[in-house]
């Protein structure tokens, strides 16, 4: 249903930051939880952040929990994602996911009906 692409990612070095934006097409996102999971070689693709369909609730991995904020603009049909003081260990794919309208949010990939094509992270030493 929702298209989704995601922009923003680049080359940068520790310290740097980053925003991430995912727009949305299709329907709108306003009812619907958002995340943002990131994926490297041979590894699974991993939960980073969520934001519920009210916006009042945000998750995020204790990997990047005080580093990184999730926030929504549903006038612009738009998720973003600020990263800030970027680690070499946060290089990865970063795609965007949309639940079905009123579902609440979830870590597990499964629970997003919509997905991204993702947007290259990488983060320099």
């Amino acid at each position: 249903q929702v298209q989704l692409v995601e922009s923003g990612g680049g080359l940068v070095q520790a310290g740097d930051s980053l925003r991430l934006s995912c727009a949305a097409s299709g329907r709108t996102i306003g009812s619907s939880a958002m995340a943002w999971f990131r994926q490297t070689p041979g590894k699974e693709r991993e939960f980073v952040s969520r934001i519920s369909w009210s916006g009042v609730r945000t998750y995020y991995a204790d990997s990047v929990k005080g580093r990184f904020t999730i926030s929504r603009d549903n006038d612009k049909n738009t998720v973003y994602l600020q990263m800030n003081s970027l680690k070499p260990d946060d290089t990865a794919i970063y795609y965007c996911a949309a639940a079905r309208p009123y579902v609440e949010g979830t870590i597990r990939r499964a629970g997003y009906a919509s997905w991204g094509q993702g947007t290259q992270v990488t983060v320099s030493s």
